[in-house]
């Protein structure tokens, strides 16, 4: 009978991380046994996931119609980017926030009901969070996080803060404009309000632009330093999530190696109680031997004696004829 992979995945990819590696090669075993060799070779090369990744695949197996969300969003906020609708970007951005919030929230309730499950304060849902977001930037993560069979925590740098509008700086033509129309127009005393009035009309909208961009220049600067903070703060967790992911890594590595030192110290030890069995076996029929060897030994000792009984005693045999 042929396996159900799809099904059979769906079990394995919600099975907790140290007890993924055991179900698997159970598996593996269980397709071989019902004739299906190509299918146990595929089972055998699935590869266990993180805990991250696992609380994903949950989510996703769990509440596919939550996870459904991620796709139509993910479009709507790459077509917003690219065609740089700031406000249109803005509002779809805090949909997102709003979004992997309920998924973490949700993720952190599905496994407060697993008893598997590591405790509350144990569970990596930065990393969670991260995968969602990322799944928001990248269709392939996204098709992994759906198909309930993601291996790792993704991160991705993608849909940052709203880009900032192009800021052009306001000159003063308008002013330079009037001035020369003064000086174009001809000397009158009739004219010489009228021109009075448009100098310092255009003198205060030069303050004014002039005040603009002092304000948008200082702003400017205000987040240039903002996003400078920003932007070693992202370095330094990088290094923080490369040195953890490394260390997870070689975690991983070696429970792999110290389970497949297990599963050969099960080996050898089934081997030596089969072995201590038929040492046990042999004793016991040894001993049998040695008792009906030692009741033989005995008779034959008790015909001796009788033997030498009559030797020593002529008449015990009885009367010798005249």
């Amino acid at each position: 009978m042929a396996v159900d992979e799809s099904e059979l995945a769906r079990q394995l990819y919600r099975t907790p991380p140290d007890r993924f590696v055991a179900a698997r090669d159970a598996a593996v075993v269980e397709a071989r046994r019902a004739g299906d060799p190509g299918t146990a070779r595929r089972i055998a090369g699935w590869k266990r996931p993180t805990v991250a990744a696992w609380l994903v695949n949950l989510l996703a197996l769990d509440r596919p119609d939550l996870v459904a969300d991620l796709g139509p969003l993910a479009e709507a906020l790459r077509t917003a980017q690219r065609d740089l609708k700031g406000p249109r970007l803005r509002e779809l951005s805090a949909q997102r926030r709003e979004l992997v919030a309920a998924l973490v929230t949700e993720v952190r309730r599905i496994a407060a009901d697993l008893p598997d499950a590591p405790p509350a304060a144990r569970l990596p849902l930065a990393e969670v969070e991260a995968t969602l977001h990322a799944a928001l930037a990248d269709t392939a993560v996204a098709e992994q996080v759906r198909a309930g069979r993601l291996l790792k925590a993704v991160h991705h740098s993608g849909f940052g803060e709203v880009p900032r509008p192009q800021l052009r700086l306001v000159t003063g033509g308008a002013a330079a404009a009037a001035g020369g129309g003064a000086e174009r127009a001809g000397g009158g005393e009739a004219d010489v309000v009228p021109q009075r009035e448009a100098h310092r009309g255009g003198a205060r909208r030069a303050r004014e632009a002039r005040a603009a961009r002092a304000e948008r220049a200082k702003r400017r600067r205000a987040l240039d330093r903002e996003l400078t903070a920003a932007r070693a703060a992202q370095r330094q967790a990088e290094r923080d999530l490369d040195g953890t992911t490394t260390a997870e890594r070689d975690s991983v590595a070696a429970l792999d190696r110290i389970e497949g030192e297990l599963a050969e110290l099960e080996r050898r030890r089934a081997v030596a109680e089969q072995e201590l069995s038929r040492a046990k076996l042999a004793r016991r029929a040894a001993e049998r031997t040695l008792t009906a060897a030692r009741r033989r030994t005995g008779e034959v000792e008790g015909a001796i004696e009788a033997v030498d009984a009559e030797e020593a005693d002529p008449t015990a045999g009885g009367e010798e004829a005249d």
